[in-house]
């Protein structure tokens, strides 16, 4: 038997594959050759999925805490015994301090519309629990774009084989969206010129034409003195700008604030080279500018998404095909509210609290009422969120009742009170929108379960019941869900008016009947129908209405200011690994053996001032934690800069620690968004040995 599925992980690509299952096991797994974009191929981190299918470490059974909180001392229960147990807690507490004593904490482990959004909303708010501000990934960008352009719409990857010219900013994919880069290598073939704008060399950046190594979080400044040239070269397209943009003229006025002198200082990037590549963009027709979510991970991210969009509005290529920006598809569909969420009948939404300071608030900042208990799915916080050590130091607080449903022992679950067995991508039904593309898929479960493994929304059904709800919309099925929330959407949403599941379980994927190229029509949905590039909204909410650079300051601190001096801080960067997404297959002994041991890259310049060669152990350290990485010397990374990629489990690393030890948990200047890359940290070869 061949079962249609599709990878449910944090990716723009959302493939489709299709497992073997012979007598209820999977035995291949392998890539739809249908689907218009996986195209027969997977990427390495999901090529080996049954790998983590049936990873002997899965979690079977649930399992209950006997012993101190993170030891990682369980005792096996019954399914009945953990609902029981959960339910008696959580009445207590409500009884106590209320609902919103309760956090739930879930984000990218799957992106399916039943198994995340669904069972991110409809429980949890009729429960009266405290909803959690999902900004961690991309709150600052996806708030810039609709202030500007209204909403989020993209070119289909195809598309760039009509540019003549890509600038991709900030952002690798080869490592964080792969089945774009064919579509690349055809515009290069073209003729398409490729620049690749990031402090470090990436896998991306080795294939391009032009590498602009400029300085973290400097973005806004390069975009605007390339703006500023295009004006004083008389470059700009002033006839689009007058009938499809809103704050021309005041934009204008501040352009005069960054001339290329100014922009090379705050950059990095030599003045002739900033002339060079306003004039290559106002020349090159079309041209796309590629971005994703790591370029607005500083606390000045917002500005800096909004400073890039000038350059597409200024030269006129909004709405072109191949050119204007590439970012997110997202928009295209956006599940109706109520249908998720069940707004209407439940009680009124109470406090929210940012996911990025859950630290803080399990230790504090969140007090009226204290968080006396956390519900994790989805997610692993103490690996892939900010400021890991005081995260860590919430998690052990013995008044706090934790609850993790998970596949594996993580670095969360490990201090768990009672940790659930979930199901696999396999084991569970699901419908999936992608966010780098317009194909609809649903993802058929293949295998039963493993063990006791249960769905994350069959889990909301066995706790709606034990809490003593009885609402129908939490008794459905998964695929009662789906159904349900296909037809509320299709009502305001033409796309899905002639998609059904049925449709859907025959076919496995669907392609929305999209334009093509956004905009085209020269028609915004912002209040005045035009690209806002003076926001009226942002300047109601006392933010600058006009796209800006503003320094984005790390206030960490050195770990000890007589042995760190502040001239010697570094910017950490900590991008995507090439192996894993986020924390997802972290513990997959083929990926973590391509991934190599935890390493940070560090220019030779600064290893030589600190006396670091190839291979070292060094200290990673600021005034929120530290780690011990291995020291890769590399003209890679600019000088000033250090990188190490995310994901690493901290369980599985000799040290117990991981780089979000140091990282910020300061929220960026819009939605609260995270500011991973605002993080200076201070480098000293460690006691251990090179190996």
């Amino acid at each position: 038997m061949k079962v249609f599925g599709v990878c449910p992980h944090d990716c723009p690509d959302t493939c489709g594959f299709i497992t073997e299952v012979v007598d209820g096991r999977a035995i291949n797994l392998t890539a739809s050759p249908n689907h218009p974009i996986t195209q027969g191929w997977l990427c390495a981190k999901v090529r080996p999925y049954l790998d983590f299918v049936y990873h002997p470490d899965r979690l079977k059974y649930p399992l209950k805490r006997a012993g101190p909180k993170g030891s990682g001392q369980f005792q096996r229960i019954s399914w009945g015994e953990a609902v029981a147990e959960i339910g008696r807690r959580w009445r207590a507490i409500i009884a106590e301090y209320g609902a919103e004593a309760i956090l739930p904490y879930s984000y990218s482990g799957t992106l399916g519309l039943a198994q995340m959004s669904v069972a991110s909303g409809r429980f949890w708010n009729r429960l009266g629990a405290s909803q959690l501000q999902r900004s961690i990934c991309c709150a600052a960008a996806e708030t810039a774009v609709n202030a500007t352009l209204g909403v989020r719409h993209s070119q289909a990857y195809h598309e760039v084989k009509q540019s003549q010219l890509v600038i991709i900013w900030g952002h690798n994919p080869v490592s964080a969206a792969p089945h774009f880069m064919p579509h690349l290598a055809e515009a290069r073939r073209n003729g398409a010129f490729v620049v690749v704008i990031d402090p470090r060399q990436t896998r991306t950046a080795k294939q391009a034409d032009w590498h602009i190594a400029a300085k973290p979080a400097a973005d806004a400044a390069l975009a605007l003195g390339m703006a500023h040239i295009i004006l004083r070269q008389g470059w700009q397209d002033e006839a689009w700008l007058a009938a499809h943009t809103l704050g021309w003229p005041e934009l204008r006025a501040r352009l005069a604030d960054y001339p290329p002198q100014r922009a090379a200082a705050i950059t990095g990037v030599a003045a002739a080279d900033i002339e060079k590549l306003a004039k290559l963009y106002a020349e090159t027709r079309p041209g796309l500018i590629k971005i994703a979510d790591g370029l607005q991970r500083y606390r000045n991210g917002g500005q800096t998404v909004r400073a890039i969009l000038t350059l597409p509005a200024m030269t006129g290529q909004v709405g072109r095909r191949g050119g204007g920006l590439a970012y997110s598809a997202s928009g295209y569909v956006q599940w109706d509210g109520e249908a998720v969420h069940k707004w209407a009948e439940c009680p009124p939404p109470g406090r929210w609290v940012n996911m990025n300071r859950l630290g803080a608030a399990l230790t504090g900042e969140a007090d009226d009422p204290p968080i006396q208990s956390l519900y994790v799915f989805g997610a692993n916080p103490a690996a892939s969120s900010p400021n890991t050590s005081l995260i860590e130091k919430g998690l052990r607080r013995q008044d706090l009742f934790t609850v993790v449903h998970e596949l594996f022992m993580t670095d969360t679950a490990v201090f768990a009170d009672i940790v659930l067995p979930a199901t696999s991508q396999l084991e569970q039904a699901d419908l999936h929108k992608a966010y780098g593309h317009t194909v609809l898929a649903y993802n058929a479960p293949a295998i039963p379960p493993l063990g006791e493994a249960v769905s994350n929304w069959d889990v909301m059904r066995l706790l709606a019941a034990e809490m003593g709800f009885d609402e129908s919309w939490l008794r459905q099925t998964a695929d009662e869900v789906i159904a349900e929330t296909l037809a509320a959407t299709a009502v305001h949403n033409p796309l899905l008016q002639a998609i059904t599941l049925a449709d859907l379980k025959a076919k496995g994927f669907i392609e929305l009947p999209v334009k093509r190229t956004p905009f085209a029509d020269g028609r915004f949905p912002t209040p005045s129908g035009k690209v806002e590039l003076f926001s009226q909204a942002m300047a109601d909410a006392g933010i600058d209405p006009l796209p800006a650079y503003v320094p984005a300051p790390d206030d960490g601190g050195a770990p000890d200011k007589a042995q760190f001096p502040p001239d010697e801080a570094l910017n950490l960067i900590s991008g995507a690994a090439h192996h894993f997404v986020s924390s997802s297959f972290a513990n997959q002994p083929g990926l973590l053996a391509r991934e190599g041991e935890p390493f940070i890259e560090i220019h030779p310049q600064d290893a030589a001032s600190r006396g670091i060669e190839q291979g070292d152990w060094v200290r990673v350290a600021n005034g929120r934690g530290w780690c011990e990485l291995k020291a890769k010397v590399t003209d890679d990374v600019r000088p000033g800069v250090a990188v190490s990629p995310k994901g690493r489990w901290g369980r599985l690393s000799g040290d117990g620690r991981h780089v979000n030890h140091t990282t910020s948990d300061a929220l960026g200047d819009l939605a609260g968004q995270s500011a991973f890359h605002s993080n200076l940290v201070w480098i000293k070869r460690s006691e251990k040995r090179k190996t």
